[in-house]
């Protein structure tokens, strides 16, 4: 007699996943890839005070003197950016986003192409029933990822957003890989008035992944923020505003510098110490006088971000930590305070043998990417939001018919040939047009075509095209050779040809 084997039970978002094939965690990077541990956000800079850009223009210390001390007098201008690293090899292909061969996003894959990235043969996206461009970019309709953006955001701003995928292949479960684009981001002229960059991790990318060695800027290494409380906490004034009113602090700072520079201008042999000394004391005026009052930082406070009006309902922030770190992150690059960011989501190593615990957590980051998108569309301002993972799985087939499996394959296994990235770019003055949505391709088996673009077998040269088209939305595509000399991504032509946003967004 045939006794059906039992089918595993999906797992909770934030359950550990103890893959039989791998070998117990041991870094913290396979501790976060299976769920062990959160992964956490971090908030990148330079020194604190070296990075502050004021609103308001100090009463009494020159406007040279600012200059001359580095603080920004105006936003740099530049399209806010935040990437999600979903740690350990989530699915992106197929099941998500749809990735074409040749001809594009709908230049469909066999139907055991499709089988390998999850979807039975009744839901390839070959049935129109299947494929959703309410986003532009084209989605499995039943994409967890979609499902959870749509859950936190209005149609409004879909409508206003459009993106491309990159087909991509990458290593599996390992931080060697070198997606972290935030440095490079950085070096293209993203910046925040109060620091540079935001991470996920305190490492040297600021995720979980590594950033390309040939990017790295130690000088804009990351800063642990895991919470509304660790923004906030970004601006420590010690006691002197609760001793005193915001006005007299600033103007006590004030005196103190020009004291300083009155003094420290009479050693004529310490010419830098002096500049040093002074610029401390500007700067830090400077930040009393935007941040007197630090809880402006804190997302847990905003109607926007949390309430009733809010991307977040109470109930929901105060019960989920990654809707916490979340806001704590969009807050920060959206209101432009920092340039740009990386949200780490631990445990996407989902291959545990059926599909629920993939489609929840696919779910729980869709409705974080959701939130970062909504949130730039109340405050106004343009945001790139760029997703991507170590690797990737592959199902053989099994059809797990659970509620929460949703009747499509199990996930078996590792598989980094299935591996995509994706770009979305919200644009409040409407969406963008004439976009590129699939850059490379994949072949009809479901696997990427490795020659398909400089980007497809070289996770380096994919940071390099994300960068490229950040600067694209800029119009500064013709400055990338100057700023990133040594790039692998060939001549004008082979540079044109990954450029997915060839219009401006500002």
């Amino acid at each position: 007699m045939f006794i059906k084997p039992s089918r595993k039970k999906a797992l909770a978002n934030h359950a550990p996943l103890k893959h039989g094939d791998h070998r117990r965690p041991i870094t913290r990077r396979e501790f976060i890839s299976q769920g062990f541990m959160a992964g956490a956000a971090t908030v990148c800079g330079t020194s604190l005070f070296s990075l502050l850009a004021p609103r308001t223009a100090l009463a009494a210390i020159p406007q040279a003197d600012k200059e001359a001390c580095g603080i920004l007098t105006a936003s740099t201008g530049k399209v806010p950016f935040i990437c999600f690293d979903l740690a350990g090899g989530a699915n992106i292909a197929g099941s998500n986003v749809l990735v074409g061969k040749q001809g594009g996003q709908k230049d469909f894959l066999s139907t055991q192409g499709y089988s390998k990235q999850g979807l039975p043969g009744d839901m390839v996206p070959n049935n129109p029933a299947f494929t959703d461009e309410e986003m532009g970019l084209a989605f499995h309709a039943d994409s967890a990822f979609l499902r959870g953006i749509r859950a936190t955001t209005s149609a409004g701003t879909r409508a206003a957003t459009n993106g491309t995928v990159f087909a991509a292949r990458s290593e599996n479960d390992t931080g060697n890989n070198p997606h972290n684009p935030m440095y490079g981001i950085n070096h293209a002229g993203a910046d925040g008035q109060l620091v540079s960059l935001i991470g996920s991790r305190s490492s040297e990318s600021g995720g979980n992944s590594m950033a390309p060695m040939s990017m790295i800027n130690p000088k804009v290494r990351p800063t642990k923020v895991d919470r509304p409380s660790d923004a906030t906490g970004l601006v420590d004034l010690g006691d002197l505003t609760s001793l005193l009113s915001q006005d007299d602090a600033v103007a006590v700072m004030e005196s103190i510098a020009r004291i300083s520079d009155d003094k420290m201008s009479k050693v004529s042999s310490v010419a830098d110490i002096n500049k040093l000394v002074n610029c401390g004391y500007i700067k830090s005026a400077d930040l009393a006088a935007r941040f007197g009052n630090p809880t402006s930082l804190d997302p847990a406070g905003d109607p926007d971000v949390v309430g009733a009006q809010g991307v977040f309902s109470v109930t929901d922030f105060n019960s989920e930590r990654e809707f916490q770190k979340t806001a704590s992150v969009m807050k920060l690059v959206i209101d432009g305070n920092a340039g740009a960011g990386t949200i780490t989501m631990g445990g996407y190593d989902y291959h545990t043998g059926e599909r629920g615990t993939g489609e929840r957590r696919d779910y729980l980051a869709g409705r974080c990417m959701g939130a970062c998108l909504e949130y730039a569309a109340k405050k106004g301002r343009p945001l790139m939001l760029y997703v991507f993972s170590d690797g990737s799985v592959s199902s053989n087939g099994r059809i797990d018919d659970s509620a929460d499996g949703r009747g499509k394959g199990e996930w078996t296994g590792d598989n980094q040939q299935t591996a995509a990235s994706f770009a979305l770019v919200y644009n409040p003055n409407g969406r963008l047009a004439d976009v590129r949505n699939q850059i490379g391709y994949m072949r009809a088996d479901g696997s990427v075509e490795t020659a398909s673009s400089p980007a497809a077998n070289n996770v380096n040269q994919l940071v390099q095209a994300v960068v490229l088209n950040y600067m694209a939305l800029h119009g500064e595509q013709g400055q990338f050779d100057a700023k990133f000399p040594g790039h692998g991504l060939g001549n004008t032509a082979t540079k044109d040809s990954v450029i997915a946003f060839p219009t401006p967004i500002i």
